[in-house]
């Protein structure tokens, strides 16, 4: 069975700047690039993003709920590359074919088989008739 080990890394909040990238949206887009090639390049695969809950402290003894988005990445665990190769296939030699038995034992085999010789050879074709 396949066992991925998972990542949650936070979402970028702004962008970054880079020549040629001029709106807001390209230059935030430019930044999940980033991460996420950055990951993929460590054997990570996007999974989703994520919006959770997390309680933050406010003041001495109150506490207010925020709100963290986080990317979410898997990989398969080292173990199980190295023992998921698939399928293994292992090959069974043929039956050994036995020798039917003599047929001049029996003179009942010894008929059913000449009569089973005779129906299975097919006419010569284009022979004249005797």
């Amino acid at each position: 069975m396949r066992q991925f080990e998972y990542m949650a890394v936070p979402a970028p909040t702004t962008g970054t700047k880079a020549k040629g990238v001029k709106t807001r949206e390209d230059r935030f887009a430019l930044s999940m690039t980033d991460i996420l090639n950055d990951h993929a390049d460590e054997g990570w695969e996007y999974v989703r993003a994520e919006m959770l809950p997390m309680e933050e402290r406010k003041g001495l003894t109150g506490t207010q709920t925020s709100y963290q988005n986080v990317l979410i990445f898997r990989r398969l665990q080292a173990e199980t590359l190295v023992l998921d190769e698939g399928p293994r296939v292992r090959s069974v030699p043929a039956p050994a074919l036995e020798d039917p038995m003599p047929a001049n034992e029996d003179p009942v085999v010894t008929r059913v088989l000449s009569k089973a010789a005779e129906e299975t050879t097919a006419p010569r074709l284009g022979a004249a008739t005797d």
